[in-house]
């Protein structure tokens, strides 16, 4: 529970059909189990004690009673285990039958929920939450109660019960009153189909509702005479189905839901108003830290396989706009042989196709300087040739010196005077080229330089329109990858080359010919890096749950205290960097995440990183 994370299984008990007792002590080992297991919050089916298929056996006063009585057995038998679960059972209340799902914790009933819809055998139920007594004790009944713990406000639930579509509308109310997470327990019949409509449903419904959504469905021992039930059970957060149990194995589904993460997007999105209406039902469970059953990715900004063209078409379509807009008959690009520049030359290249403009109408410009290799310079040069735009060489060796002489400073001090003389004159030979050729600069830096000011202001930080900007390191990686593995020849060979040289500046020079200068041993691995802006930028997660999730992501690959030292210097560097940010050039939003402080995330550039850091410490 800690960190938000609520450990959530849906349970799909072997039933006897009417057999009440056997029922309740199949259903009193499968909570105990998952409480042995972590698990916090678990939702069985419909009408679980009895049966779904009862028929009209649900009339039977015997049986009404012995659901009653199962239920006193189920919550005596689990009174000793640390979990909060609905179960489902036919329950009598003023004259009426009710098909409900009761709310158990450590032996005692936190509420009774009624299903809203009305068939044979059940009456829908009544518009008011009324306080009865069962078993000699004080309970709720009703539609509208929210569960919510005292230790961890955020876990906060509300159940349905059945199928149709209008049980989404009550899930819709629910939500709005504060549930994040909905439990709607289910007895669907199994056919061809319906298990993707049933999750299509779910993972739409739990993206609208920004919540979790457990769905557990009957299954085994249910009456097959006109149909079967598979005991399809989903999972769902956020629109993503976290688990789910294949239909007709017997196995449960077991995830976490991050319901700070849901609390959190719930701030940043319209909410409709609390009513307030609601009875609230209060129960306390001390927070605990169990391993995670849920796996999060190494790269959460690699989409899934065939994206990247879509990605493409996005800067691509920018730039056009970006282009024709401006009057420009040329673009101007610095090509260094490294990644970002062969994604941004690629997009270009894409640019002027969809524009029917001359490739030759490209202008790469590579610009020798003391830390440029052989390698990098040659693989400019064949990136160029094989695409078929115009290069040109610019060797700023001796304006850089000239530019150090001027200004005082001994040329064998290589600080950031040194390093960033290059990059400024570097970005002053584009801008000079682009106005000789009425053309604009093409900006190649990507969204995980923005993030920790891997740039030089005013230097490779500036340009008329930057299209990789809203790009990670690791997504620029993978576009290229893509691109590499469609072309054939000369273009293939220099691209799988590129992506083999060490992502670097190159404003140092050389060892012994091979770069001196690594990107990555100086501000640490672009994927620790671009986990820790996803997580801190999209979800707003706190220092230690990132740490904790990366921790988990990366386990076997950083030791613990890399990922933290790394992580320190993320946070250190993602605010005193702002002010790069504040005036970055223009550049194409292409997930869901961007640091244009025009459209997406603003902060002060004077921000103090201090209570980020004392987290960490």
């Amino acid at each position: 529970m800690k960190h938000g994370f609520i450990k959530c299984a849906c349970l799909t008990p072997e039933i006897r059909l009417a057999d009440c007792k056997s029922n309740a002590k199949e259903i009193i080992s499968l909570v105990k189990e998952a409480a042995q297991a972590g698990v916090r919050l678990a939702l069985l089916p419909e009408l679980c004690i009895t049966g779904a298929t009862c028929g009209d056996l649900f009339f039977q006063e015997k049986l009404i009673s012995g659901a009653k009585e199962a239920l006193l057995d189920i919550a005596e038998g689990t009174r000793r285990a640390n979990i909060v679960f609905a179960v489902g059972l036919p329950f009598a209340f003023e004259g009426k039958l009710y098909n409900c799902s009761a709310v158990v914790y450590k032996g005692k009933i936190l509420g009774i929920v009624p299903s809203a819809n009305a068939n044979r055998y059940f009456a829908s139920a009544p518009e008011e939450t009324f306080e009865i007594d069962i078993f000699g004790k004080s309970t709720l009944f009703g539609t509208d109660i929210l569960f919510k713990c005292a230790e961890l406000p955020e876990f906060s639930f509300a159940a349905v019960t059945g199928n149709d579509f209008g049980i989404y509308s009550l899930a819709e109310v629910h939500a709005a009153e504060g549930a994040n997470i909905i439990l709607n327990s289910a007895s669907q019949t199994e056919t061809i189909g319906r298990a993707d409509i049933r999750r299509n449903m779910i993972k739409m419904t739990s993206s609208k509702l920004i919540s979790g959504y457990m769905y557990s469905n009957a299954g085994d021992g249910e009456s097959t005479t006109d149909a079967v039930y598979a005991g399809h059970s989903i999972i769902a957060e956020n629109g993503a189905v976290l688990a789910e149990n294949v239909p007709f194995e017997k196995t449960e589904a077991i995830t976490d839901i991050d319901v700070k993460m849901l609390g959190g997007e719930r701030k940043k999105a319209y909410y409709p108003e609390s009513t307030g209406e609601y009875a609230v039902s209060i129960f306390e469970m001390e927070l605990s830290d169990t391993p995670l059953t849920r796996k999060y990715s190494k790269y959460p900004f690699v989409p899934e396989l065939g994206k990247c063209e879509e990605i493409l078409k996005i800067q691509a379509a920018g730039l056009e706009k970006r282009l024709s807009r401006s009057y420009s008959k040329t673009a101007v690009i610095g090509i260094s042989g490294g990644l970002d520049s062969t994604l941004a030359l690629i997009v270009c290249v894409r640019a002027f196709y969809n524009l029917g403009w001359d490739k030759k109408n490209i202008i790469a410009v590579t610009m020798p300087c003391f830390g440029t290799t052989e390698r990098t310079k040659g693989n400019a040069e064949k990136l160029c040739e094989a695409l078929g735009v115009t290069l040109k060489c610019v060797d700023i060796s001796d304006s850089v010196t000239k530019h150090i002489e001027d200004i005082g400073h001994d040329i064998n001090n290589h600080n950031a005077v040194y390093e960033n003389a290059q990059a400024r004159e570097r970005t002053q030979v584009l801008m000079d080229i682009a106005n000789m050729e009425n053309g604009i600069v093409i900006g190649t830096g990507d969204m995980s330089e923005l993030a920790l000011g891997w740039a030089t202001y005013n230097g490779d930080h500036m340009s008329m329109y930057g299209v990789n900007s809203g790009v990670p390191k690791t997504l620029v990686r993978y576009i290229v990858k893509y691109v590499a593995d469609v072309s054939s020849g000369e273009l293939k060979e220099v691209m799988l080359d590129i992506l083999d040289t060490p992502v670097s500046p190159e404003l140092l020079p050389p060892e012994e010919g091979d770069i001196a200068q690594k990107t990555e041993d100086i501000v640490g691995p672009y994927e620790l890096h671009d986990f820790f802006i996803y997580y801190a930028v999209k979800y707003s997660f706190e220092p230690k749950k990132i740490y904790r999730l990366a921790a988990d992501a990366f386990d076997g690959e950083y030791e613990a205290e890399t990922i933290l030292k790394w992580l320190k210097t993320f946070y250190r560097r993602f605010f005193t960097q702002q002010f790069k940010r504040s005036c970055v050039p223009d550049g194409p939003k292409v997930g869901e995440i961007s640091l244009s402080p025009r459209t997406d995330f603003k902060m002060p550039s004077d921000a103090a990183a201090e209570l980020f850091l004392s987290e960490l410490e």
